[in-house]
């Protein structure tokens, strides 16, 4: 039953989802694969949802990602030449939804619930597990930006279950 029926119910499925048949072959490849969802914060301040994540171990570690080069975020990012970086867990779930937009965000991104000032960006208070980095690089990729920071601090406490994303949904590892 659609909101145009007869007792206005909401769609049951994303009316704006794209049917498998309409995506290209790579955008069906990438949903065959589980990505971490974090999010990416800045001074200024800016921040946004970000599945396409990699941590490269090495002296010193480095965090890869693809941002929309359009975002906010990256204006922020660019102008700061630092960021953070949070994994988020099955508990942020709208949190990851208002960093990436599908969620109003009254206020602005950071008006709710609460926030530890670090010199590379607001993180959630509370959170396990996040980095500092010092933007490094940055070059087209596909349709996105490829950006490279280079780890400067990390804080890893504990080992909460990671929310991931999956086929165009969060899901959670048992």
């Amino acid at each position: 039953m659609s909101v145009n029926e007869p007792g206005g119910r909401i769609h049951s499925t994303d009316p704006f989802a794209v049917p498998d048949s309409a995506k290209s072959a790579v955008r069906r490849l990438r949903g065959r694969f589980a990505a971490p969802v974090t999010i990416w914060t800045t001074p200024g301040p800016g921040g946004l949802t970000v599945s396409s994540t990699v941590v490269a171990d090495g002296d010193p570690g480095r965090i890869l990602g693809l941002i929309d080069e359009e975002s906010d975020f990256w204006d922020a990012a660019e102008a700061a030449g630092r960021f953070a970086v949070v994994p988020l867990t099955p508990a942020d779930r709208q949190l990851a939804d208002r960093f990436a937009g599908l969620m109003p965000s009254p206020g602005g991104l950071f008006a709710a619930g609460e926030w530890q000032q670090t010199p590379f960006g607001p993180v959630p208070a509370g959170a396990a597990s996040w980095a500092g980095c010092r933007l490094s690089s940055s070059r087209e990729c596909g349709w996105a930006l490829l950006v490279e920071g280079v780890i400067e601090t990390i804080t890893v406490d504990g080992a909460p279950r990671p929310l991931v994303h999956y086929r165009g949904r969060y899901a959670e590892l048992a």
